[in-house]
């Protein structure tokens, strides 16, 4: 399949990204993500060892586009926590004295 990464055309294959990717060691997954084989890949990582080319050169769009046209399982930014609620003082100390009890 021919697809465009940094402006330069590839043509890519699933067969030829996996032997790429062999005995490649996944980096941390911080961001979008890569399924090959039984690895999760960070997107970035795989685009540059498919293309050879410096990270900052390509968008990680552009490589879960093409390695979803392959059949590739990607995955977007992990949900973030929600922030932990920040209690004022005096609700704090509301908080640490309990409800009231019925009469």
């Amino acid at each position: 399949m021919r697809c465009v990464i940094a402006r330069f055309p590839f043509d890519l294959t699933k067969s030829g990204v996996l032997e790429a990717m062999k005995g490649v060691k996944p980096e941390e997954v911080v961001g979008e993500s890569v399924i090959i084989g039984r690895r999760v890949y960070p997107v970035k990582q795989v685009g540059q060892v498919v293309t050879r080319q410096d990270r900052r050169d390509f968008s990680a769009g552009e490589v879960i586009r093409a390695m979803t046209q392959l059949g590739f399982t990607c995955r977007g930014l992990p949900l973030a926590a929600a922030p932990a609620r920040v209690l004022s003082p005096l609700q704090h100390a509301s908080a640490m004295l309990g409800t009231p009890a019925a009469v």
